[in-house]
């Protein structure tokens, strides 16, 4: 993407800043300094992460690049010989005790991430999209109770484009009777070799509103009117945008199901019967796992998986790599508002290459300990 030097510094400047303020307010760690200053005491810094270098981050590359505010935006280098235990990746904002007896390297003693956000479901209407179920039980016992089926692309075997996979799912869909069925792209996947050859003889929306929307549709008139679909893109559909953040399908859909299926962004946060439930198609996970160096257990209780999807909510951000990974087609004017999670997820939706899981992600705040959020890697169909 051709981004605007303006957009960069404002999507940097905006991280550190709210998180520094997000620090200084819990009163812990006390006002963040300038950590390019030389200092024998012990001082604590807050700044983003990153490489010295073209290179992968690695314990010798280490910088920390401060706000505008505390350090005119100067970065300084990191010696990580003193941490028994840490986890780092480039744009992660973390907080640093330490000292820099020479003003050139900060001698870290302390890694601290971000404060953890608490759940909440009361979010703007902006931020937040609900999903209403027409229910016949009680509203007492449908509270914070909804049957799911999550699927995530291609919906599509690789030696043809009959979507038999997808027909295979709404089917299962059909006998287990889900009130929430959830689709993430890519539908029309852009790696998909008759797309690559462009052999196909309809085009790409032809192909979506006729396979896959009007099946959909079928789908929620034969299920009734409690029934619901969310449609997410990914920026693998080759009939969408190919932009991060991104859009939601504008699509035109009839007037018996238009109440049921429901087009969201990607990424996206809404409820659905008082369940918080985010989700990112973006394959964050996979670019976390190629640029993350970690050092001793952060969390004796966590695996590498879990502890790469909890960077998702202690940064609060559905994409918190930067520089991003190559062929993400980050769009820094969207991003600070577009992707921020403003509020704690019950139920975290990753799409990754990664093998499939479904962990519980547990969070702690000081002394305060919550239940945290179910993430979930529904793998590929």
């Amino acid at each position: 993407m051709f981004d605007r030097i303006e957009d960069q510094f404002n999507l940097l400047e905006s991280c550190i800043e709210k998180h520094s303020k997000e620090f200084a307010t819990s009163g812990l760690y006390g006002e963040p300094t300038d950590a390019t200053l030389a200092s024998q005491k012990n001082i604590f810094a807050v700044g983003m992460i990153c490489c010295d270098g073209e290179g992968r981050l690695n314990e010798k590359s280490i910088m920390l690049q401060g706000s505008v505010e505390h350090s005119g935006g100067q970065r300084v280098r990191i010696d990580v010989q003193k941490l028994h235990q840490f986890s780092l990746f480039p744009g992660q904002v973390v907080g640093l005790e330490g000292h820099n007896p020479s003003g050139h390297c900060l001698m870290a003693s302390r890694v601290v991430e971000n404060m953890l956000l608490a759940p909440d479901s009361s979010l703007p209407s902006a931020k937040k999209q609900a999903i209403d179920h027409e229910q016949k039980s009680s509203p007492i016992s449908a509270s914070k109770v909804v049957s799911m089926v999550i699927a995530a692309g291609p919906f599509s075997t690789t030696d043809n484009m009959l979507f038999e996979p997808f027909k295979e799912l709404l089917a299962y869909a059909t006998r287990k009777q889900p009130q929430l069925l959830i689709l993430m792209g890519p539908f029309l996947d852009t790696e998909h070799p008759e797309i690559r050859k462009g052999t196909l003889d309809r085009s790409f929306d032809e192909i979506f509103h006729v396979e896959i929307l009007r099946a959909l549709q079928d789908y929620a008139q034969y299920m009734g009117s409690s029934a619901r679909v969310v449609l997410v893109p990914s920026i693998r559909d080759a009939h969408h945008d190919f932009v991060f953040p991104q859009p939601a399908f504008d699509i035109e859909i009839s007037d018996i199901t238009q109440h049921q299926i429901s087009c969201l962004g990607n990424p996206c946060l809404f409820s659905s019967n008082e369940i918080l439930v985010g989700c990112s198609t973006v394959d964050i996970l996979k670019h976390l796992s190629s640029e993350e160096i970690s050092r001793g257990s952060v969390d004796a209780t966590a695996d590498r998986i879990g502890r790469l999807a909890m960077h998702l909510l202690s940064q609060h951000n559905y994409y918190p790599l930067y520089p991003p990974s190559m062929g993400v087609p980050l769009d820094l004017s969207l991003a600070p508002e577009a992707l921020d999670i403003s509020s704690m997820p019950e139920l975290l939706l990753l799409p990754s290459d990664l093998a499939p899981f479904v962990k519980v992600l547990s969070y702690q705040n000081g002394d305060e300990k919550g239940m945290g959020c179910m993430c979930v890697n529904p793998g590929r169909l």
